[in-house]
């Protein structure tokens, strides 16, 4: 509907929303109607913008979520006032602490009856003040043009996160003139504090070059920053070894001699022992939460640290750095790397090597076949038979561990996880928002069988919109996570943490998708290739061994180093979880 974006064209708000999101590049949604949110479905028709009906609005910011990581555009969500706006609340959450761009839009009553407790009023500006980046409320429809444009753009300028435009029923329906480009927001100027200085670029540049035991700390912002080249040439030719948060994953390559895997409370133990006996700590787009440090009075005592981080407010905020470089990453990199001449080899990654021994690959195909299924083949053959190029979204618990623990990450935005929130019920429908986001790409949605429950109507939404993904259960008969912590810490007290499951092939099947249950390994690999061979959705039922656990595992409060390994009589041995 190009027509609409000349100047003084006249419309309604309802179609200023979608003329904008049109101009803005937007070709999908996800969304839900309801009664505040009707005139913008109404005038939707007239425009060329793919509307997904999601069975929850919760469903709707999981899957404008999974479409912003797995394409690194603003992933756009709709729903209506009262609890339609409400049930929005956790996937924002989500988005949030995981700094995610999203655009939240949802319908408002009346501007006349606000405040009056109306028919689903809610103040939803007020409620997602502290999970949103920013927010609006809109009451007239010559003002959405210019929220919309500055929206999108807040969403994915300097650290991203969503932003959520409330819009009164009566600004969808009132007329106003419409000019996309008068609509332009203002330029910005960037917080002076986001370059950084020369001076501390060339201090982190002279720590760098007279470290004897560094180690790059590689987080999300190496994705969201496009930082991989950068990232890579800095390992490479200074010989550093690089660990990955959970959301670091793919942000450098699984398969390089210096890839050293997943960090902190889930990691390797060769990671964490190398962390903690660094003399450097070089961590780019990572935050230092809690799940990566272990305590803090412990963390890399003998260690500098060098933070490059585009958020101020994340600096100093949980570990003390000596060196703070401000800005984007690959920015921030391309200007230290001048500084650095190559290394030709590193007695330190020698050392470090040393302390994988015979776990530095993990390849379990060759065990002898006990008759149990472990979750950790599940993920190998998984990883095996897609050969790590796959989107793999999944959700929180044991078996996210054991993804990222076993499924090697080649590429940047092929692990679509809930990070900072640990949102149960996050795969299903951030796997969808992958899959529209990528139609060309391989996707794999990986959830328990307590997180499946959660959003598993969205069933409904892959067979309504055809969409070909693959859906792997790892089936315990738990909620794995809980019952683990319950076995180690609470006398294996296992109260509330065994749960119900309906037959999930059956459950596919009344939504007209196929399926199939996995009792033994021997059975892992046929299914997942009937799965990746068949045009359309399918579910495996993995019924995996009821109580495994993930190893290593650091118990809260203790130091990165003090990890609980595997029992040494545990069928599933020698395996790299020893480690």
């Amino acid at each position: 509907m190009g027509e609409t974006k000349t100047a003084g064209t006249r419309l309604t708000g309802s179609e200023i929303l979608w003329a904008t999101l049109e101009g803005e590049g937007v070709r999908e949604v996800f969304g839900y109607p309801g009664g505040a949110i009707l005139p913008a479905y109404d005038a939707l028709r007239k425009f060329p913008i793919r509307h997904i009906l999601v069975r929850h609005e919760q469903g709707a910011t999981h899957m404008a979520d999974g479409y912003a990581r797995a394409s690194g555009k603003v992933g756009v969500a709709i729903g209506t006032s009262g609890p339609g706006a409400t049930n929005m609340v956790t996937g924002i959450a989500t988005a949030m602490i995981d700094s995610v761009p999203l655009l939240c839009i949802t319908g408002q009553v009346s501007s006349k009856v606000l405040g009056t407790d109306a028919f689903q009023e809610v103040d939803i500006t007020g409620i997602t003040l502290p999970v949103t980046k920013h927010n609006y409320l809109v009451t007239r429809a010559e003002d959405i043009a210019p929220v919309i444009r500055e929206a999108l753009m807040i969403a994915k300028a300097g650290r991203p996160g969503p932003v959520l435009v409330d819009i009164t029923k009566d600004a969808q329906q009132a007329s106003a003139d419409f000019d996309f480009a008068a609509a332009a927001p203002r330029p910005h100027r960037p917080h002076p504090m986001l370059r950084a200085e020369s001076e501390s670029v060339l201090k982190a540049a002279e720590m760098i070059r007279a470290a004897k035991k560094p180690v790059i700390l590689a987080g999300h912002g190496v994705i969201r920053s496009g930082a991989r080249e950068q990232l890579t040439a800095l390992a490479e030719r200074m010989q550093i070894p690089v660990a990955s948060t959970l959301l670091g994953l793919g942000g450098f390559p699984a398969s390089h001699p210096l890839s050293l895997g997943m960090m902190g409370m889930h990691g390797e133990a060769w990671v964490n022992h190398a962390i903690q006996n660094a003399d450097l700590l070089i961590a780019c787009g990572m935050r230092f939460d809690d799940r990566v440090t272990g305590s803090l009075a412990t963390y890399a005592v003998n260690a500098k640290k060098i933070h490059i981080e585009i958020d101020p407010a994340e600096i100093n905020k949980n570990v003390k750095v000596d060196v703070a470089l401000i800005g984007d990453l690959a920015e921030v990199l391309e200007s230290v790397l001048p500084h650095l001449s190559a290394r030709k080899s590193s007695a330190w990654v020698k050392e470090v090597n040393a302390m994988k021994g015979e776990c530095a690959v993990r390849d379990i195909q060759n065990l002898p076949d006990t008759g149990h299924l472990y979750a950790a083949h599940v993920m190998h053959d998984l990883w095996r038979a897609t050969n790590g190029k796959a989107i793999v979204a999944t959700d929180v618990g044991q078996h996210q561990m054991w993804e990222a623990q076993y499924y090697k990450h080649e590429d940047p935005r092929t692990l679509i996880t809930s990070g900072g929130l640990g949102t149960m019920g996050f795969a299903l429908p951030a796997g969808i928002g992958a899959k529209v986001a990528r139609p060309e790409k391989e996707v794999w949605v990986i959830a328990g069988d307590g997180g499946f429950q959660m959003t598993s109507p969205e069933l409904s939404t892959i067979a309504q919109e055809n969409l070909d993904i693959n859906i792997a259960i790892v089936n315990n008969g738990y909620l794995g996570m809980v019952r683990q912590w319950q076995e180690f810490f609470y006398d294996k007290n296992y109260e509330s943490s065994p749960i119900l499951s309906p037959d999930f092939v059956k459950l596919a099947e009344a939504h007209g998708i196929p399926g199939a249950t996995v009792r033994t390994r021997a059975e892992v690999l046929p299914a997942v290739q009937a799965s990746r061979e068949r045009k359309g959705p399918f579910v495996i039922n993995f019924l995996v061994e009821k109580e495994d656990s993930v190893y290593p595992m650091i118990p809260a409060g203790k130091a990165l180093h003090e990890m609980i390994r595997r029992p040494g009589h545990n069928p599933l041995i020698e395996t790299a979880q020893d480690a």
